[in-house]
């Protein structure tokens, strides 16, 4: 590469004629008559479009709490709902109660989040109250 042909020159040069030189059949059954070196120019391009497509996917969709999308993975699971009543003078000064549902001490926050937050990049806190 010339050196003062830019990055940008470069790619306007380069891109358009590499595009251009794919062997993309103009029908579906084309496709069965690529020879094994045209598929294997084929795998770039589809490589790029795919990482486009799962890094948008996964931005656009954003961190979920677990694999099956269900924050609360251990917590009283047989019940329909997870409710919890709690008087507020029986509890301390102040208290701080969890809501990223990965606490060891439910339903008071053990810290449990601050792992939680590390690993998705998710900014969940406890429920803090003063009597």
């Amino acid at each position: 590469m010339n050196k003062k042909m830019g990055v940008s020159n470069f790619i306007k040069s380069t891109f358009p004629n590499y595009l251009s030189n794919l062997p993309v059949p103009d029908s579906f059954g084309g496709w069965f008559q690529l020879s094994f070196k045209d598929w294997l120019s084929l795998i770039p391009p589809t490589v790029v479009i795919v990482g486009i497509g799962y890094c948008t996917y996964h931005t656009i969709r954003g961190p979920k709490c677990g694999g099956t999308g269900s924050c609360n993975s251990s917590i009283r699971r047989g019940d329909a709902k997870v409710v919890d009543m709690i008087d507020a003078n029986n509890i301390s000064a102040t208290s701080a109660f969890c809501r990223c549902w990965k606490t060891k001490s439910w339903p008071y926050c053990d810290g449990s989040h601050a792992e939680h937050n590390k690993n998705t990049g998710d900014n969940l806190g406890p429920l803090v109250i003063r009597r």
